[in-house]
């Protein structure tokens, strides 16, 4: 048996939690895009890495352990962006608050219990409504479509989650409350 996929994520409040998922909606709807309804509206801290379940424990306290030393601050979410041609998200403003969480969070994973951030890709907080299954030739209708919606939005971030994937979709499995 594998060893259960896991990531690290901030979540919105529920409004901005129901108002992301009805832009997941609508590329359903519109763009036959509807594989961004397998996980509830988040910023990814963690990419998705496998961890043994006898370890479990030991991530939930180092995890638990890291957000008690956290401030709460305000992420802005501001329009649409999107990476090449198959990826849609709402964007979230720069953020120093966010940079430093995200960079305090790798290392103390890192000392703490040997896990180290996999990504390829630099740090880009966003909060995806569309990919994998968005077919490049729909795409430009699709950027179409949500590059003319205004959408801001702010919220409190006062704590980060564990995410496991269960075969079919991300559930939330904990929530850890900053200090």
């Amino acid at each position: 048996m594998q060893n259960p996929l896991l990531l690290i994520a901030l979540l919105p409040d529920p409004n901005i939690q129901q108002e992301v998922t009805a832009f997941k909606e609508e590329c359903a709807l519109l763009f036959k895009a509807s594989h961004a309804f397998n996980s509830p509206p988040h910023i990814t801290l963690q990419a998705p890495f496998r961890w043994h379940e006898e370890r479990w424990e030991e991530l939930k306290i180092a995890l638990a352990a890291f957000a008690s030393g956290q401030p709460s601050f305000t992420i802005e979410l501001n329009g649409f962006s999107h990476f090449a041609d198959r990826v849609l998200f709402v964007d979230v403003q720069h953020n120093e608050s966010l940079e430093n969480l995200k960079k305090g969070l790798d290392v103390y994973l890192l000392e703490k219990i040997g896990l180290q951030s996999k990504s390829d890709h630099p740090f880009r907080p966003h909060m995806t409504i569309a990919h994998r299954d968005l077919a490049t030739s729909i795409f430009p209708a699709a950027w179409l479509h949500f590059s003319a919606i205004i959408y801001q939005r702010k919220f409190l971030v006062n704590d980060l989650a564990i995410l496991k994937h269960t075969n079919k979709k991300w559930e939330i499995q904990e929530r850890f409350c900053f200090g």
